[in-house]
């Protein structure tokens, strides 16, 4: 019992402790890596044998060309949006009918004009003018808003109408097509 009070005991001691304290620290690390090795597992996979900083660098060279396949995409989409638009210009935005007794019979209002007129407000106005025996029907072209030959107050009315309803889908056109229609009779 000697030998462990004197100073080489002592330091024998405290070496034994330290070589013991070593080992735990020891263990406890190696199993902290085998979680981390089993985790890098989990994002590399069990194939692969490389280490999470060539998997990040991979990872991102993937990303840069997945990167420049969505920017392409969006550059031809945004191409093929501009040519719907350019198309969409030319189809009927406005429109507008108006109805009226042409001859000033008691007949009822059986005559109409509609104006017919694109984003640019270029168009045809139709006139349908009936009488009891016969019946006519005008055309005339539209550009910007003015028509090419003159146009009676009934036409004029048509495009005024048709320019002040706003583009058709629009939420005014809309709005203006549910006031009509509510207590409208066909």
């Amino acid at each position: 019992m000697d030998e462990l009070t004197s100073t080489i005991g002592i330091v024998a001691l405290a070496a034994g402790a330290l070589a013991l304290v070593a080992f735990a620290t020891a263990l406890w690390l190696a199993t902290a890596l085998r979680r981390v090795r089993r985790d890098q597992r989990v994002v590399l996979g069990e194939t692969r044998a490389s280490d999470l900083v060539t998997h990040a660098a991979g990872l991102e060279r993937e990303f840069r060309v997945l990167h420049e396949y969505v920017e392409d995409m969006a550059a031809g989409l945004h191409a093929r949006m501009a040519a719907a638009e350019e198309r969409l210009d030319g189809t009927v935005a406005y429109r507008a009918l108006v109805r009226y007794d042409a001859y000033g019979e008691m007949s009822g209002h059986q005559s109409t004009s509609i104006a017919l007129l694109d984003a640019r407000r270029n168009g045809v106005v139709l006139s349908s003018i009936l009488h009891r025996d016969q019946a006519r029907l005008y055309a005339k072209r539209v550009e910007a808003g003015v028509g090419e030959l003159e146009l009676s107050p009934e036409e004029q009315e048509a495009v005024r109408l048709a320019l002040a309803s706003g583009p058709a889908g629009s939420a005014s056109a809309r709005d203006g097509r549910r006031r009509a229609g509510a207590g409208d009779a066909p």
